[in-house]
């Protein structure tokens, strides 16, 4: 059952520059749906026009059967937005109050209301900060309480726009956690934009790319991982003049001295047997392994299409 669909949508906010230019996808009940592309790619204006908040230039929105320009009151009963850079909970109340607040604006009843809010403190065990100002809660503190107070009116579509940006990876791992959980139990259809490829890969079921306001990639998930995402990062520090044997799907990026930088394609060796190779060589002082960036997948699909 498609829960959201998008023809032909295109924002043009001046003379021949198309911010969103002509896209078109559909999103099914229940799906988590990983929408990427580099900074200015049309992300954001594209989650701004599905939500309601700005009008497209031309082209048609369906979500549960409402237009977001037309129906936009009727329609943020069912939705839930969280922008990781802009915070909808009141930085000087705790986040008690804004879920009680939220539950008064969209007419959720008081029985109901309590119900969410206790399921939302257990879920996202926010019981020891429930009742502390905002503005006094860590970053990966506050999108838990974000991505709680989104559910509040229990919507049917989230949209979620960068929700781990600038979180540590252990936080952005909880984050990861909660929303497979939440999607699990509530069984609510994601939109989710990212910078951060692991996000991606480990919440997502469908990707599409888009990149100058243009889709240039839409497939599963288990596509693009064996297609394009096969290849890690390894940066290594040493005591020692670094030195590795020739191994097969290992190239040095760069090397000088004491450090080197390694890509390794995972479908030809598995990162530990090179970090087992890289240590029985080595006297290794650092060493931290990274995703390939994005705008390099991105590249390499433009390339191969």
């Amino acid at each position: 059952m498609k829960i959201v669909e998008v023809k032909d949508l295109t924002k043009q906010f001046v003379k021949d520059k198309k911010a969103v230019d002509n896209i078109s996808f559909d999103i099914e009940k229940g799906e988590i749906l990983g929408f990427i592309g580099p900074n200015g790619a049309g992300k954001s204006t594209t989650i701004k026009m599905l939500s309601g908040i700005l009008t497209p230039t031309y082209g048609n929105i369906n979500i549960l059967g409402l237009n977001p320009t037309k129906d936009r009151k009727k329609l943020a009963k069912s939705i839930g937005t969280v922008f990781g850079q802009k915070s909808q909970l009141w930085m000087h109340l705790p986040p008690i109050d804004t879920f009680n607040l939220l539950g008064v604006i969209y007419d959720v009843k008081p029985k109901i209301l309590k119900e969410r809010i206790d399921k939302f403190i257990e879920l996202f065990e926010l019981a020891p900060i429930i009742n502390n100002q905002v503005r006094k809660l860590s970053l990966g503190e506050r999108i838990k309480c974000e991505i709680a107070a989104s559910l509040i009116h229990n919507p049917q579509v989230l949209f979620l726009d960068e929700p781990t940006i600038g979180l540590d990876v252990v936080i952005k791992k909880v984050i990861r956690d909660l929303i497979l959980k939440m999607n699990k139990e509530e069984q609510v259809t994601i939109l989710l934009t990212s910078h951060d490829i692991q996000d991606i890969e480990k919440l997502c079921d469908r990707v599409i790319i888009i990149n100058n306001g243009k889709i240039v990639f839409e497939n599963t998930m288990k596509y693009l991982k064996y297609n394009y995402l096969g290849k890690k990062l390894i940066s290594i520090k040493t005591e020692n003049n670094f030195n590795i044997p020739q191994i097969e799907g290992v190239s040095i990026l760069k090397q000088k001295d004491y450090s080197a930088k390694l890509e390794v394609d995972t479908k030809l060796n598995s990162i530990k047997d090179i970090i087992d190779t890289i240590v029985s060589t080595n006297n290794v002082l650092d060493i931290t392994i990274d995703d390939i960036p994005l705008e390099e997948v991105i590249g390499q699909i433009y390339k191969n299409n």
